[in-house]
Formats: structure tokens, sequence, C-alpha cells
């Protein structure tokens, strides 16, 4: 015999029900765009490869997306990540969003209302405090030529490199060993330069900074950046400007617009509600 297995509301964001701009997305919204407590839906993007419908649950003037979904843990895994990712990023394109925390699940409708009655004037401050705001990200990765430059410029490495040139190998391992150990101080003096520089152009243009833990020896760094909408052009700009000045160096990876996963990440227990 098949169990069947429980239906609850996956919860992506929570927003206020009037968009903060006229809806542009692919998929239409049903509903009255300025009006309270009206419905609407973001088209078959739910998690779980179904799907199932993305749509609003209103408490006032607050309203948690959702869709239809099993009870159940899903895993942090790709197939899961980038559907819950993709349909916050679609509901942004018309309003401020509260991004919620991956896999939250509901038991059901009525328990979504009263997550939102409960927190109702944290989520209108959160929102608040949001709107008007994006998130952009940057990851900057040293060239590997990078090595080659702290060898030309580091004097102490260059005439330890020299002085052993033409010497056996097996005469010469610690003090080989002695030059990589160099090298690899000199790449974390030389990260943290850059990263300095490159953070003290970028913070007067933005609200709010995360630095996130980088990975690999070559990246510099690994940021993303709460920054209003009117100066998304000057950050770009400035962006550009970093990348004309490091570009012999180290590659520019800069993404954006981007919900504020980074600034919000809203931790709802479902079941204390």
């Amino acid at each position: 015999m098949e169990v069947a297995i429980k239906e609850g509301k996956y919860i992506y964001c929570i927003i206020k029900s009037n968009p903060v701009r006229p809806y542009s997305a692919g998929a239409a919204v049903n509903g009255v765009s300025n009006g309270v407590n009206q419905p609407q839906t973001f088209g078959p993007l739910g998690i779980g490869g179904r799907g199932d419908e993305l749509y609003t649950i209103c408490f006032n003037d607050l309203a948690a997306v959702v869709s239809n979904s099993p009870i159940k843990k899903y895993s942090i895994a790709r197939e899961n990540l980038i559907p819950h990712e993709r349909a916050i990023e679609e509901v942004m394109k018309a309003f401020t969003v509260l991004p919620v925390r991956f896999a939250t699940i509901a038991a059901d409708e009525e328990k979504v209302k009263r997550i939102l009655e409960k927190d109702y004037d944290k989520f209108l401050n959160l929102l608040k405090n949001m709107e008007g705001k994006i998130e952009l990200g940057l990851k900057v990765i040293f060239k590997e030529d990078i090595y080659n430059n702290i060898l030309r410029n580091y004097k102490d490495i260059k005439a330890l490199k020299e002085k052993l040139q033409g010497l056996p190998l097996e005469k010469t391992y610690y003090e080989r060993m002695e030059i990589g150990k160099m090298v690899e101080t000199a790449l974390e003096r030389e990260k943290g330069i850059c990263k300095e520089d490159i953070l003290n152009n970028l913070s007067p243009l933005v609200v709010e900074t995360k630095t996130n833990n980088t990975y690999g020896e070559m990246m510099i760094m690994n940021a993303a950046f709460l920054v209003e909408n009117s100066r998304e052009i000057e950050f770009d700009q400035k962006i550009q400007e970093l990348d004309a000045k490091y570009g012999d160096k180290a590659k520019f990876k800069y993404v954006g617009t981007l919900p504020p996963f980074n600034f919000v990440n809203l931790v709802i227990e479902a079941g204390n509600y």
C-alpha cells in the first residue's frame, strides 16, 4: 500500500500585498495589483518539479508567497536550491522581498496566516528597511600570473630564488621549501591589500556589506553589497573602474540584481505558530 504524504505550504518569501512597481515578468499576475488582500500568482515555479503554482496567502497588507508541497525535508542540493532562489527572484521583479530560509513548510493556509499575524510588525519593519534596495555580489580572483608577479616584485624572494639557480635540487630542498612559504605569505599579503582597497572604494556607495568565506587559494574576496536602487549605476561604474585597475592581476565576477539573500534570511519555525 502506498502511504499518502501530507501536503503543506512551502514558504519562499514575505512581501507587502501591493507591488512596489508594475510587474514585468513573463508570467501573468492575477488579481488587482493595487488592492489589499488580492491573491496573486507568479507561474508554475514551485519547488519539487511538479509545476506547482506560486501564489500569495495574505494577512492585512502582508503576504507570504507559497506553493503546495509535500511536508518533507528537502535536501540542500542544486535541484532544490535553484527553484527556491528562482521563485524569490521572480517575485522580486514586482515586490520588495524578505527571503525565507530554504525548506520552510507550514502545515496549511491557516498556519501561514498565523505566522503573518504573529510576526506582523517584525515583517513590516524589515520590509521598510529593504524597500528600494538590492543585493549585488562580487567575487575577485587572482589570475595565475600572480605567482610570477610576486617572484618579480618581492626582492627577498627574488634574491633567494636567484641564489639557488644552478644548484642541485637535492641540496636546496629546505631553501626551496622556504621560498614556497614566503610566496604563500606574500600571496596573503597581496590579498589583504587588494581586498582593503576594493572595499574602501565601494563602501561609500553601499548601505551594508557582508564578506563571505572565500574558497581556493586564489580568491581575494567574496562579498555581497546592499545598495539603494538609486546608486546602482554609480556602483556599477565603480566596479568597472576597479576591474580596469586590477585587470592584469585579478578577475572580477560581478552579479546583480539579487534578492537580499545575504542580508535577510527569515528563520520561521512553522511548528511554533
